[in-house]
């Protein structure tokens, strides 16, 4: 492994430890070179699942898209790195133990939807009203009402 500040090819592991959800290994590594450290992730290489979105286009799913669409609801709001890498970490691995080749837009976005409605009500708004092309305010209301209704009954 190449280091990323100096670009040398040795280095030596220091710490490794299995990851919260068990599908990838954290190693803490040390360049011999430069003497740095950095972290590093191993993963199994798994299946290329396909996102078939609305007009029928196919790309591979990429955990980096998923990460910015989150990261864009959760902008300003008090949710940590640490807790979007635990919602990406769920949602891949609802994908890749539900689906086997293809998983919908529509399938992805509401596994989104579901756990920022647990996470942050703010973001959930934020990403449902990009998700579901909001088109004037009166969509921003009848996403809210159920939300609305859980926190008082006479609504």
């Amino acid at each position: 492994m190449k280091c990323p500040y100096c670009l040398v090819d040795n280095d030596r592991v220091t710490d490794s430890r299995a990851t919260e959800d068990g599908f990838a290994i954290r190693r803490r590594r040390e360049c011999l070179s430069c003497k740095r450290r950095y972290t590093t992730y191993e993963r199994i290489e798994e299946m290329a699942v396909k996102v078939v979105k609305k007009d029928g286009i196919r790309d591979p799913f990429s955990r980096e898209k998923l990460r910015q669409g989150i990261s864009r609801a959760c902008w300003k709001r008090p949710i940590s790195d640490e807790q979007i890498e635990s919602l990406i970490v769920e949602i891949e691995n609802h994908i890749y133990t539900h689906h086997d080749i293809e998983v919908g837009s529509q399938q992805l976005g509401q596994q989104v939807m579901e756990r920022l409605r647990n996470l942050d009500q703010v973001a959930f708004v934020r990403f449902a009203s990009v998700y579901r092309e909001f088109k004037d305010v009166r969509d921003f209301v009848d996403e809210l009402q159920p939300m609305l209704r859980q926190d008082d009954p006479s609504v």
